[in-house]
């Protein structure tokens, strides 16, 4: 069975950190290139940040380059959105998606940047 269980969302202050993690379950975690998504309300699902099979390459929308970093442990099948100077432009719901031939939703996290 294949899971993505993503965990670490939460409400933080704009300026604050948070780290989201994505645990695999289920396929060869260390096959497939790895993305993280996310929606606001009434917002169509965008692509915030994506790394490679071995992590040697990522890729990030402009809109969080120099503040969020995207990584991965193929030992513990785990990927990572770190995110620091939060805005509230950044209020979503967060989803890990894993891609090879076939793809993975997560069932997302929420994150709110709120005073």
């Amino acid at each position: 069975q294949v899971q993505l269980v993503e965990s670490g969302g939460g409400l933080v202050q704009p300026g604050g950190s948070l780290r989201l993690s994505c645990v695999a379950s289920g396929f060869t975690f260390s096959s497939y290139a790895m993305s993280w998504y996310r929606q606001a309300p009434g917002k169509e699902r965008e692509l915030v940040a994506a790394i490679t099979i071995i992590g040697g390459n990522t890729n990030y929308a402009d809109s969080v380059k120099g503040r969020f970093t995207i990584f991965r442990d193929n030992n513990k099948n785990t990927v990572y959105l770190q995110m620091n100077s939060l805005k509230p432009e950044d209020t979503a719901v967060y989803y890990c998606h894993a891609r090879r031939a076939t793809q993975y939703w997560g069932q997302g996290t929420q994150v709110t940047v709120s005073s």
